[in-house]
Order: structure tokens, then C-alpha cells, then sequence
């Protein structure tokens, strides 16, 4: 496997799952001088069947779980990636809600794991893929937030995003790692595992099943398709300044009810279909992010939400 000589060699971890299968999906078949390594252990959230480019010459998949260090060490050595890029994590609120451990194990432990490695193998680039939700929460009335705000996550999985961020701020001021991160808003598409709302409202309904609405359905999100972060991503891979945190977002905030009256019409129904259901704890009102700074790199959003969401709809319907 080793024997071609890549210019460069990106360990992606989180491969299987929603992001990363999209991101491999799109870039493999573009950098054919480039060795793809999918590092995933296929929890519920990760599945091969993502992944379109699994013959392609410059891409292997390798079994495993970020949280054993041995078993990563093992893929370091046998690949000796140049660079990582850091998809993997446990990335569901309401699970996090029940089970914090598991956030703190894979999103913290595991991502200390990859950057100790990075380090020891002198890893040219670091990128850490992280959200929105580090930042806590917005008013109606508050600016979205800018990449200098102070963090505030709120709930066990923002808090577990932003222990991996300051660890990678920490390796790169301590052992002079280069390290980009980029914070996207949500995200949706191709690939998303069905416990996410937009797959989940959608297979619901497909199959005659009222979808759970928590509250009045009053808080909003930016919504953006996956295809346009997964670019984003490529570009700070690219051409991020080190050490820089990058706003992603798609710049279209919708109501979580907003969201939901349009997917029942998207399939001619009505608001019957409703299941106004008990709020979750500590549920944020609002994320909204300031995309100036990665506007500045030359990336804009391209895949408006009417298009991209009818594209996702077709998607689960197949």
C-alpha cells in the first residue's frame, strides 16, 4: 500500500459517518496524489455503505476506535500520515444528556490520543472539525457570533468540542503544532444518521409517523448543506492561516417549527403531523454564526436551503 509515492498522506478520522463520508466522497476522486486513511470504529453514526469511493486506489479504511492509543499508534506507523483531519466524535445532545462519559471519552480523550500521536510523528497539519454549540447561546437580538468569542457551551457534547479545542490551542502553543479549526452550523444532506432532526422529522414522515417537535419549536438554527462545509473544509485544509478558527455557517436561520412546516409540505401534509413533545434541559435558543473571515479565503455557501434540502429528501426517499 505504502509502495506509491503520495505527496501527502491524510489520516480522516470519523470517515464513516456523516461529514467525513462526504468529505471523502468529494475529495478522493480529485487527489489522486493524495493517500485517504479512514480511521472509524461504525458506531450508529458511521456506516461503509456512506462511503462511494471505497475502490479508489488512494483510499484505505482501517477499524478503529480513537480511544485506543495502541491501535492508533499502529495506523500511524503502518501509513505514517503528513497530516490529520479530525471528523470522529459523539455528536448527538440529547445522548450526551444521558451518557456524558462517552462524550468525554471519545471527543476529549480520543482527540488528546490523535494529537500526542501528531505530534510524535511530526504531523505537518492538524484540523479539528468542531461547531457551533461551543459558544453557548443567542438572543433574537444578539449579533451571530464572531470566531473571538468567548466559548459557553452549555450542554455535555459542546462542553466535550471544546475541552478537544483547547487541548489542540495547547499542543500547538506547547509542542508548536500546526493546528485550523473550523466551527460549522448545522449541518444537513446526504448520510446524516437518522436520530438527527432533518432525517429523522423525514423517515418519520415517510412512513406515516408524527414527528416530535420539543416545545413550540421556537429555536433556530443555520442551516447548512453538507457539500458546501465539506468545501469549506478543504479550504481551511488549504489555505487557513495556523493556529485560526473558522466560522462556517450557511447564513439561513429557520425556527425549529419553520423547518418543520416545510418539510410537511415538501410532502403534502399538515401540522396534524405534529408531536409537540417536553423541551429538552438547557436547550439553546439560538446559534447564528459571522461567516466573514472564511468569506475572505474565497468560500461562500452555494447550495441554497430550497435546493438542498429537496436533494436530502430525495436522498432518504431512495
Amino acid at each position: 500500500m505504502m509502495e506509491k509515492n503520495y505527496k501527502e498522506r491524510i489520516l480522516v478520522t470519523g470517515g464513516a459517518g456523516f461529514i467525513g463520508s462526504n468529505y471523502l466522497n468529494h475529495f478522493v476522486p480529485k487527489n489522486k496524489s493524495t493517500l485517504f486513511i479512514n480511521v472509524d470504529v461504525l458506531t450508529y453514526a458511521g456506516n461503509l455503505k456512506n462511503i462511494n469511493v471505497s475502490k479508489e486506489a488512494n483510499y484505505v479504511f482501517e477499524k478503529v476506535d480513537i480511544r485506543d492509543k495502541g491501535a492508533l499508534q499502529k495506523v500511524f506507523r503502518k501509513y505514517q500520515p503528513t497530516g490529520v483531519i479530525h471528523f470522529a466524535a459523539e455528536s448527538h445532545v440529547d445522548f450526551s444528556i444521558k451518557n456524558p462519559q462517552i462524550f468525554l471519552e471519545t471527543n476529549v480523550i480520543g482527540t488528546d490520543n490523535l494529537l500526542a500521536l501528531s505530534v510524535k510523528h511530526k504531523i505537518k497539519r492538524f484540523l479539528l472539525i468542531s461547531t457551533d454549540e461551543v459558544y453557548g447561546a443567542l438572543s433574537q437580538k444578539d449579533r451571530s457570533f464572531e470566531e473571538t468569542d468567548l466559548l459557553d457551551p452549555r450542554s455535555p457534547y459542546s462542553a466535550s468540542k471544546a475541552g478537544a479545542e483547547y487541548l489542540a490551542r495547547a499542543y500547538a502553543n506547547t509542542f508548536g503544532l500546526d493546528v485550523v479549526t473550523t466551527r460549522s452550523s448545522n449541518n444537513y444532506g446526504p448520510n446524516q444518521d437518522k436520530s438527527k432532526v432533518i432525517p429523522l422529522f423525514i423517515s418519520n414522515l415517510l412512513k406515516g409517523k408524527k414527528v416530535p417537535l420539543y416545545g413550540k419549536g421556537l429555536q433556530v438554527r443555520d442551516w447548512l448543506y453538507v457539500e458546501d462545509n465539506v468545501r469549506a473544509i478543504n479550504l481551511v485544509w488549504r489555505k487557513g492561516k495556523s493556529g485560526e478558527v473558522y466560522n462556517v455557517g450557511g447564513n439561513y436561520e429557520l425556527s425549529n417549527y419553520d423547518l418543520t412546516c416545510k418539510l410537511l409540505s415538501l410532502l403534502g401534509l399538515g401540522e396534524e403531523m405534529i408531536d409537540y413533545v417536553k423541551d429538552r434541559p438547557g436547550h439553546d435558543f439560538r446559534y447564528s454564526l459571522n461567516t466573514d473571515k472564511i468569506m475572505k479565503l474565497g468560500w461562500k455557501p452555494e447550495i441554497f436551503f430550497s435546493q438542498g434540502i429537496i436533494r436530502t429528501l430525495d436522498f432518504y426517499k431512495n
